[in-house]
């Protein structure tokens, strides 16, 4: 049973090394515990101090991508390297690392297939009483919108199963941490929560510069990702919407000619009119984005088979190499 942490970085040649050294060594139930970093070109020597420190597996970007694409890239190369179970951590030792076995265990007792740390953020003094607000909203809706009962979404703290790593694709060219908890529980995967522990910040969160920005990515997020997995709840939902106001307006003016009344009101029923033929239109549109759904879903399937056989192929041929 192999476990591989993986820290996505972005210029943290000064915070890695105390990153690495809180990490255990070690973890009860597993074989082996081993290290990879993520350097998403970065500007200063952050590969080179992880090499220093030790670290076997580094994967360098040739420039800034973003985080979800870190994360993706080290996801990628854990499996490569025959990864049970790959970890995921933050490069500014925001999390206790020896939080990690707490993370694992469900998983390597086969009661989940990902794992999310829950952050005592109501403790924490760092945050403002507008950001815990704002977490605990964010919150809420991503497990209304992945039907799981996720208590810290925007956790960077996780842990996720071969098999899980092998079903996500990230979408999102800015963070993996509510699309990824949507899918999983769109593909009725086994999501469950573990409280952990954090360390004081040592610097300012880089992931955006504000939080009215974050607040607006995270919401385009979990709504390209519900429409995505949702496609005809949400169009049959706004072409309802549509439809009844057009039906009640058209109603309005029948009501209204009966009486003798309809003289002036022409325009009530250009907009009846108008509106019915959205809604339709769009009710039609969620028929069509739900057949591409079960396209994509048969597609998936495809790639998480193709995945797994050239991922088994891959470590199979890194253990011989190591022998």
């Amino acid at each position: 049973m192999k476990v591989i942490v993986q820290i996505p970085c972005y210029n943290e040649e000064q915070s890695l090394p105390a990153t690495l050294a809180d990490l255990p060594k070690a973890v009860a139930g597993a074989d082996e515990v081993e290290f990879l970093v993520v350097d998403d070109g970065s500007r200063d020597g952050t590969a080179e101090t992880a090499r220093k420190c030790g670290v076997r597996h580094v994967v360098r970007l040739s420039r800034n991508q973003g985080l979800a694409r870190a994360f993706t890239a080290g996801l990628d190369a854990c499996l490569r390297l025959g990864a049970d179970v790959v970890v995921n951590t933050d490069a500014d030792n925001q999390y206790r690392g020896a939080d990690v076995e707490a993370l694992v265990r469900p998983i390597l007792e086969g009661r989940a297939d990902i794992v999310i740390g829950e952050r005592p953020i109501d403790e924490n003094p760092e945050f403002s009483w507008l950001k815990k607000k704002l977490q605990r909203l964010g919150s809420r809706v991503v497990r209304i919108a992945s039907k799981t009962d996720v208590p810290d979404a925007p956790s960077g703290f996780r842990a996720f199963s071969r098999e899980a790593a092998m079903k996500l694709n990230v979408l999102s060219e800015y963070t993996y941490t509510l699309e990824t908890i949507i899918q999983a529980g769109r593909k009725n995967m086994a999501v469950a929560s573990v409280p952990v522990r954090t360390n004081p910040a040592a610097r300012k969160s880089r992931l955006f510069g504000s939080m009215g920005q974050y607040v607006k990515r995270s919401v385009f997020t979990i709504l390209r990702i519900f429409i995505l997995y949702n496609p005809l709840t949400f169009f049959m939902t706004l072409g309802l919407f549509f439809f009844g106001a057009g039906f009640l307006i058209g109603l309005r003016f029948l009501i209204l000619m009966f009486y003798g009344d309809s003289a002036g009101h022409v325009q009530s029923l250009l907009l009846a009119v108008a509106l019915i033929l959205i809604g339709t239109q769009t009710m039609i549109l969620g028929l069509q984005a739900d057949l591409i759904a079960s396209n994509r879903k048969i597609l998936e399937d495809v790639q998480y088979r193709v995945r797994r056989l050239f991922y088994d192929r891959e470590s199979e041929e890194n253990d011989k190499k190591a022998e």
